[in-house]
């Protein structure tokens, strides 16, 4: 079993200004979001003990809010691009009037399209079960007992719902995760994956 400490990334620039992220890789923390990730520092360091793992995307906004993390656990984040927010394809860098609606296909599961021509949520899913395989073994064959997340609201979601035994499909998308929110687990990453 493992105590997850789930960590969304502090506010981007993008985020500011309502922009759809995500995999752009360059886009920064804006100064409040720089704030929410020195903020998450002691909020995470007082549910984990030092050298606890501190995996995050490989986004700039994600590595921006755990590298004080990593640092204050006296650990180094340990970029995986598994973690990237969803693949949104040629919506990424539009603002919500910008958006053309998409019809879903008939008989496919909104969660299962991949809209704009990126990332299903199935496709999230599968890179998410791969990073918790790996994890299951990553401490000498063994799953750790604590690790710390820093990755993206849609992603955490879908990270969400497989360790709770959901599958994608059922993702909480009323679950409002705020910008340097944290949320914590207690789950079998082998059970998972």
């Amino acid at each position: 079993m493992t105590f997850f400490v789930l960590v969304r990334h502090g506010q981007s620039t993008w985020n500011l200004e309502h922009r759809l992220q995500g995999q752009r890789m360059d886009v920064p923390l804006s100064p409040l979001g720089r704030r929410q990730a020195d903020t998450a520092v002691s909020r995470v360091a007082a549910l984990v003990p030092a050298s606890t793992p501190v995996y995050s995307s490989d986004q700039d906004r994600a590595l921006q809010t755990a590298s004080p993390i990593a640092d204050a656990l006296d650990v180094l984040p340990i970029p995986d691009p598994r973690l990237r927010e969803q693949d949104l394809g040629r919506m990424e860098g539009l603002l919500p009037e910008q958006l053309t609606p998409e019809p879903a296909p008939e008989g496919v599961d909104i969660a299962d399209v991949r809209w704009g021509g990126g990332e299903s949520l199935a496709d999230v899913a599968a890179r998410l079960r791969s990073f918790l395989a790996d994890l299951a073994i990553a401490d000498g064959g063994h799953s750790p007992a604590r690790a710390v997340i820093v990755s993206h609201g849609d992603t955490l979601r879908v990270l969400l719902a497989l360790l709770d035994g959901r599958s994608h499909r059922e993702c909480d998308f009323d679950l409002v995760l705020g910008n340097g929110e944290i949320i914590t687990r207690d789950a079998d990453p082998a059970q998972v994956a």
